[in-house]
């Protein structure tokens, strides 16, 4: 496949110079064209959506589907020389009135809206390339395909066929309007492997957009295309315009690809933007418009991007250029789409209005300090650790716990998939409890991913802990540097956080040369693991669950796709929540757990490896509070030895823009007690009151310093004579600790006489030494420790014998 349509005209882009047609701002922040100067100019609008993930109604933030066709609508009446396009991901990760309709409101309200051409976001592939082109891209029919028929053209220049090489959708496709031949370029994120469940795009290869976009774009323009727009599922990091181009992988493709194309639109990240850059070939041309547009219109049909290129129609030729980016809200509702939407929320109410079970309080994700311009809520950051994740990775495990399903031991729940925050039906006071619905446990999870049980050793654990400090399959940097999982009841682990220097290596799906760059991010260690108390095996294995999408490696978890005697249990992660709150929170309101599982401890450089009786203990915490203001935090931790309660240390719980989970830190000085086993270990437990917070922290005690003293009773001997040489040795230890256990005396290297030593003896060693013959006989007493007490040894003393 190469494109929806490809024109027999030869190529006839030319420069254009000279006046440019006026273009004039009218109502609603609605860009027309004055009439042209020239008869043979034509006024090209283009209308660009993203990121809309079935956002239908009308409510809150999101304009909803009527009002996006009314837009569209609108816009195209005032010129019908008019494209609708979208940058992806218009499916997929859906509010409940969409996906509990397998999206099929959505296809048929854009259908309405007449979408015409959009790139393949990764959420189009949530349900595998499969679904892709034989539900989404294929004719809608009663019987066979009722789910499915989306009428404009999915594309995407850089997904490629592994056994052919050939395109997966179509790469471009053409719409001629006035003698105006307007080619599009598609393309998909390059991170779609770890954005989707690997098993379903097994048979697809993810190339590098430039490269990709660069050759489909010249082959457009060599075609007959006036003008070229790039559809790219991908965006920009913020929508600082100023910044956009500094450095990172969208200012890479921002400003490497091909002046073959006239504008981006973009998508992905969510953020509306409306940017303008300069061309230099363009300028050195003597080209009329010399900046190229790069935009997003944000998400859920909020903004709408508005281009209007001026082409000379004659020449092929861009002679002016104006952009816009509208909001919504204010054109009036398509009443057909209305109608369709009406149609979906009522049967969406139906099936979502049956109450689950009651909740105590609110299961929130993690938030950062920031806050969505969109929304006007704090923006979710997936990498801190949540209760709603939590609780879901709780759930997984709970729904697999029987043998049939694998026991499941532990579950392990990745950010990405949670969709909202499960809160509830708010009484009107704002109190809890509150009642669960279906829709609104569905909302959190609307992906549909079955569950699925594997053997996982300690080891494995460990890595797919530490694959949580992200890098991609080419060791680079993702987007999204750090993700939290979400864990189940019982298992909890320690770590520590260092900023290394990493390696890029080649990306061979991408022009650039990778090999051997270097960039500086955190690193995360897993210094402990405990299922239910006990510590983590590294040799043994466990049974681990984990829902499909993860389960083949998704989100660069790499190690899941390594685990072995893999069952996909058929179970569905909603189905196992409904049946979870049947279980639990049918009579009584499920309660909230705030207990961290995963906490920072780091000790200072100078921490000994091991700690005398009586030493101070000085570490440093990170991770200990959740981050909404719904979640209960701590003031303070207790640290305690036994049932002894060494210190306490107040706990700072500031919310910031840190994308990795380091909210609430505390720094502990505690005193050991002069009691603790020496040579042995003992566990710090750290508490927190109101979270119920607690982790071990295991501590080496050292064994006692020992001093040796001994020598000969005499210097000098006759080989003839008949005196006895003796040897006396005293071992003393510290803090008065006993001394037994074997001292040596060595004459040279070579022990010439041992003693084991008692209590009894108090460290006291005399002993008659063999017969030494002729010569020097440096001695000296070696003492070799005992559980604890260290080692140590005399000072030589040498013997002659003459």
């Amino acid at each position: 496949m190469r494109s929806h349509h490809d024109p027999s005209s030869p190529s006839r882009r030319r420069i254009a110079t000279g006046a440019a047609a006026a273009i004039m701002a009218l109502g609603a922040g609605m860009l027309v064209a004055s009439p042209a100067a020239n008869a043979a100019e034509t006024q090209i609008q283009i209308l660009a959506t993203n990121d809309f993930h079935g956002r239908i109604l009308d409510e809150g933030a999101q304009a909803g589907a009527a009002k996006l066709a009314g837009a569209v609508e609108q816009l195209r009446g005032t010129n019908p020389n008019t494209v609708f396009a979208a940058a992806g991901d218009l499916i997929g990760a859906s509010t409940f009135e969409s996906f509990i309709q397998h999206d099929k409101p959505t296809i048929d309200a854009l259908n309405a809206a007449g979408l015409e051409v959009s790139a393949v976001g990764n959420h189009e592939l949530d349900q595998g390339y499969d679904d892709l082109i034989n539900r989404v891209m294929a004719p809608y029919d009663a019987v066979t395909n009722p789910y499915g028929g989306a009428q404009w053209e999915y594309i995407a220049a850089n997904l490629k066929v592994k056994a052919t090489g050939d395109d997966a959708v179509p790469a471009t496709w053409i719409k001629e309007m006035a003698g105006v031949q307007v080619g599009f370029v598609g393309a998909v994120t390059e991170e779609l492997p770890s954005l989707v469940s690997p098993g379903g795009i097994a048979d697809i290869d993810v190339t590098g957009i430039v490269d990709s976009v660069n050759a489909e774009a010249a082959d457009l323009v060599a075609n007959g295309a006036d003008l070229v727009v790039m559809l790219v599922h991908e965006g920009a990091p913020s929508n600082n315009c100023l910044t956009m181009r500094d450095s990172g992988k969208w200012a890479d493709i921002v400003n490497t690809v091909s002046p073959d194309v006239d504008a981006i639109v973009s998508g992905h990240t969510h953020l509306a933007y409306n940017c303008s850059f300069p061309v230099a070939q363009w300028a050195a041309e003597g080209r009329a418009v010399t900046e190229r547009p790069v935009v997003s219109a944000g998400q859920y049909g909020t903004s709408l991007n508005q281009l209007l290129f001026t082409v000379d129609s004659a020449a092929g030729a861009v002679t002016a250029k104006a952009q816009n980016l509208l909001a919504i809200a204010g054109y009036p509702a398509d009443p057909e789409v209305a109608a369709l939407v009406l149609e979906a929320k009522n049967t969406a109410d139906v099936l979502g209005a049956e109450p689950l079970g009651t909740i105590a309080g609110a299961f929130n994700r993690a938030q950062l300090a920031t806050i969505n311009p969109t929304t006007g809520l704090p923006n979710e950051n997936r990498g801190g650790e949540s209760t709603i994740g939590n609780l879901v990775a709780e759930v997984q495990r709970w729904a697999t716990e029987q043998p049939e399903s694998g026991a499941a031991e532990i579950a392990f729940m990745n950010p990405g998939g949670l969709r909202a925050d499960m809160v509830g039906v708010d009484p009107g006071d704002g109190s809890y409890p509150r009642t669960l619905t279906y829709k609104q446990a569905a909302n959190v999870q609307s992906f549909a991913n079955t569950l699925v049980n594997m053997s996982l050793t300690g080891a494995q654990i460990k890595t797919l802990l530490e694959q949580q400090w992200q890098r991609d399959a080419y060791n680079a940097l993702p987007s999204r540097p750090f993700l939290r999982l979400g864990v189940s009841d019982g298992f909890e682990y320690t770590y520590t956080q260092t900023t290394v220097t990493e390696t890029r290596r080649d990306n061979p799906n991408t022009a650039e040369n990778e090999e051997g760059l270097q960039y500086t991010a955190p690193e995360g260690t897993i210094t402990g693991m405990w299922l239910n108390g006990e510590p983590i095996d590294l040799a043994a294995t466990y049974s681990v669950t984990a829902n499909s999408f993860l389960s083949t490696g998704g989100d660069n978890f790499r190690e899941f796709a390594n685990g072995t005697a893999k069952r996909d249990t058929g179970k569905v992660d909603l189905a196992a929540m409904v049946d979870y709150m049947d279980a639990f929170a049918e009579t009584t309101p499920l309660p909230v757990d705030y207990a961290q599982r995963a906490v920072e401890v780091a000790f200072p450089a100078t921490a000994p490896t091991a700690y005398d009786p009586g030493a101070t203990v000085e570490l440093d915490v990170k991770s200990w509070s959740m981050s909404t203001a719904a979640d209960v935090k701590d003031t303070e931790i207790v640290v305690s030895l036994g049932d002894r309660v060494l210190g306490t240390a107040p706990v700072s719980t500031v919310l910031g823009t840190d994308p990795y989970d380091n909210l609430g830190t505390a720094h502990v000085s505690v005193v050991l007690p002069t009691d603790v086993p020496l040579g042995g270990s003992v566990e710090l437990t750290l508490t927190g009151a109101k979270t119920g917070t607690s982790v071990v922290v295991p501590l080496a005690i050292d064994r006692a310093d020992s001093t040796t003293t001994g020598a000969p009773n005499k210097t000098e001997a006759n080989s003839k004579g008949k005196g006895v040489i003796q040897y006396m040795g005293t071992i003393t230890a510290q803090w008065g600790t006993p001394v037994t256990g074997v001292a040596k005396i060595y004459d040279g290297a070579t022990v010439i006489a041992t003693v084991t030593l008692t209590a009894a003896d108090q460290g006291v060693v005399k002993l008659k030494l063999p017969k030494l013959g002729k010569g020097s006989h440096p001695l000296k007493l070696v003492y070799e420790g005992s559980a604890t007490v260290k080692p140590s040894e005399s000072a030589t003393v040498t013997v002659v014998v003459k």
